[in-house]
């Protein structure tokens, strides 16, 4: 046994608790403001935090060019707010002028980039048609679905521990962490059916959406490590950067965006 005291929780520890809580409390009053209103209020915030992931990404592959992730990050914020009221084929083809540029200027790591900025673009494009086409209620699925996956698979993590989900990507997730978010999920989409007469296989989707959230938290964990940062950026006092806090939503977003566009309504 080591005779090495054992640290103590002390006020440092504490430290980012209050800017933790206040941010946080702050992000949920907008986001549900912007959600109740729909229409260009939560357009606005669905372009803000597009414009800021990619931001963060361009900053994140090239440190050094802070300029040019600023610039990008608007250009990303000013074409998905041109695509938002475009046809489809039009907003695909906005799309692609976007990640040439992003690529172009960004100069490393080119699938990266163009596979990352792909997926904020989409992710907010189909946020915004979701409660546009879909409504409310759709909007408030999707945002239940990613919270209570987030939720249950924090706390059955901690709980109940056991193998690794996927060690070398996430070290932290485990597997009755990831499954207890599945499980939360189905529950939380079953209440939603029964509650607004919701079809049925919304249980069913509320699990695949889950596992979307869950990639989407993955994916910017292979980006952090593969750039060798710990938060995305610091822009949100005690929770690091937009990414950090928006993965998970990004992720089911973006499974909403591509099924819709699938089903021929995006």
């Amino acid at each position: 046994m080591s005779g090495a005291p054992k640290p103590t929780p002390g006020p440092a520890q504490w430290g980012d608790l209050l800017p933790r809580l206040l941010s946080g409390v702050a992000m949920v009053a907008v986001g549900a403001v912007a959600i109740w209103l729909g229409g260009a209020v939560f357009e606005a915030l669905a372009v803000a935090i597009a414009g800021l992931m990619t931001w963060e990404l361009v900053r994140m592959i090239r440190p050094r060019h802070r300029r040019a992730a600023v610039q990008e990050g608007a250009l990303a914020a000013v074409a998905l707010a041109i695509a938002l009221y475009v046809p489809g084929g039009v907003a695909a083809i906005i799309l692609g002028i976007l990640l040439v540029v992003l690529v172009g200027r960004t100069g490393a790591h080119p699938v990266l980039t163009a596979g990352y900025g792909a997926a904020i673009f989409l992710g907010a494009y189909g946020l915004v048609m979701l409660r546009n086409d879909a409504g409310l209620i759709w909007t408030l699925w999707l945002v239940a679905v990613v919270v209570v996956t987030d939720v249950a698979g924090y706390f059955a993590g901690r709980i109940i521990g056991g193998p690794k989900f996927w060690p070398r990507v996430s070290p932290k997730k485990t597997w009755a962490g990831t499954v207890a978010g599945w499980i939360a999920a189905a529950a939380v989409s079953a209440w939603m059916q029964f509650q607004f007469g919701l079809p049925v296989w919304l249980i069913a989707a509320g699990v695949g959406l889950s596992f979307a959230s869950q990639m989407g938290d993955a994916a910017e964990s292979v980006l952090k490590r593969r750039m060798k940062v710990k938060d995305s950026s610091n822009l949100i006092p005690g929770h690091g950067g937009a990414m950090d806090r928006f993965d998970a939503m990004m992720g089911a977003a973006l499974a909403v965006a591509l099924s819709m566009i699938l089903a021929g309504v995006a």
